[in-house]
């Protein structure tokens, strides 16, 4: 399950949320570049052991195939490990997930359960897990994975982008608690980014090709250089939150499609 390697735990970590795949996984290409040893936290095991042995040569890595909702599991991991996240200088909250795309009045409400569990409470358990150990190092940056949903509200998905909307609050709500203290919260809101997400929404993956069919949306690769620069400014400097959006889309259902396929 990963380890601490040959690097020990003199480097400084980043912890990632939803690192199986898309933003999460990309982010942690990027941040084993720029010299941090990984915690990568994601429910697919097979996944994490295939990115840890991609960085192997550039990064130590800790496994934990744990679901962010539990957190019972969250906390037993965190206590076990405590001497490495006592070098933890970045949280990446970037697991969350939509489901359907029904009206409220048609919705399943076990995807509410899911989206509000995983997005808002996950978030949220991780947080408040790693909030003291950054505290105690005297220096870190908690940057939270939100949405251009978090802003503008769109039929089908009203209860996604509250979620997003709460990722929103919660950010700013962070960085006034934490105001005095040198940790860093930033909120980061992309529009179309071609990873999992419409799979994982629509259940289809023709529907889900549909979505990102005849534009050029944003790619992973895109979200994870935004984070290692924010990640990367000076200390006295804190992004409070960048929206991101592909140059083929102006707003939320707002997009142009061109007759040829994107490159």
């Amino acid at each position: 399950m990963g380890g601490e390697g040959r690097h020990g735990h003199m480097k400084k970590w980043a912890c990632i949320t939803g690192a199986t795949a898309g933003i999460g996984a990309a982010t942690a290409r990027r941040l084993a570049e720029r010299g941090f040893n990984l915690i990568l936290l994601g429910r697919r095991k097979d996944r994490l052991k295939q990115l840890a042995g991609e960085l192997e040569k550039t990064a130590a890595t800790l496994l934990a195939p744990l679901d962010i909702r539990d957190y019972a599991s969250l906390a037993k991991f965190v206590r076990e490990n405590e001497l490495i996240f006592r070098d933890l200088e970045v949280l990446v909250n970037n697991a969350g997930l939509a489901r359907g795309l029904e009206k409220m009045q048609d919705a399943v409400v076990e995807d509410w359960q899911e989206m509000i569990d995983t997005n808002v409470k996950g978030l949220l358990y991780l947080t408040r897990l790693c909030l003291p150990f950054l505290l105690a190092r005297g220096r870190g940056h908690i940057v939270n994975i939100g949405s251009v949903a978090g802003r503008w509200v769109y039929p089908g998905g009203g209860v996604y982008c509250a979620t997003k909307f709460a990722v929103r609050a919660l950010t700013e709500g962070l960085r006034m608690d934490l105001l005095g203290t040198p940790l860093r919260v930033t909120n980061v809101e992309p529009g179309m980014v071609e990873t999992e997400f419409s799979l994982v929404r629509l259940g289809d993956p023709q529907k889900a090709a549909n979505v990102y069919a005849k534009l050029q949306p944003l790619r992973a690769e895109d979200i994870a250089e935004t984070i290692e620069w924010v990640v990367d400014r000076p200390a006295h400097v804190n992004v409070q939150e960048i929206v991101i959006y592909p140059t083929d889309q102006a707003a939320v259902g707002l997009v142009h499609r061109t007759n040829k396929e994107a490159p």
